[in-house]
């Protein structure tokens, strides 16, 4: 499937809220939930005018993957900007009915293209231990694993789950 990222708008909040909430219940089986008011579209509404504040301030940058159709399909964010330092954080998820086609690697690869132009050289990511895809797509991507703590676990739906840190540069 050919993709795209392109660069959170303001007129993007109808089609995104309407992502959000297809993919709730996909989503929290593997991160924590954004709790229930985030599916309410006014206090959507209100965050999502905060994530473009963000970007205007360039202390994060969020990007909606695309397919050829403009559906969004998945969402790819560099977050926490250190700009002293140049470097950012990664997060993206892919919607449920498009998993497993290859998505969630090419727009990694998308945003590692634009990483320079943002002028960040190191880029972070953490996953955690069940999450086999994810650690792929990093891994794919020339991420480096940088750090693993058996000490460190986190309660998950149940299951205990440790980190795994990335690092990219």
């Amino acid at each position: 499937m050919s993709i795209y990222i392109a660069l959170l708008q303001e007129q993007d909040a109808v089609n995104l809220f309407q992502f959000e909430c297809e993919n709730r219940t996909f989503f929290e089986k593997m991160v924590p939930s954004r709790g229930k008011d985030y599916y309410h579209f006014k206090y959507f509404r209100m965050r999502h005018s905060e994530l473009l504040k963000e970007q205007d301030d360039n202390t994060s940058f969020f990007y909606l993957i695309k397919n050829n159709l403009d559906d969004i399909v998945g969402r790819i964010n560099l977050v926490d900007i250190d700009k002293n330092k140049r470097k950012a954080h990664l997060g993206y998820r892919v919607g449920e009915s498009f998993t497993r086609k290859g998505i969630a690697d090419k727009a990694v690869k998308l945003l590692l293209q634009e990483a320079p132009k943002l002028n960040i050289r190191e880029i972070h990511a953490k996953t955690t231990s069940n999450n086999i895809a994810s650690q792929k797509v990093l891994e794919k991507n020339c991420f480096k694993q940088t750090f693993i703590n058996d000490e460190e676990e986190i309660e998950f739906n149940g299951q205990k789950l440790k980190l795994i840190r990335y690092i990219w540069n």
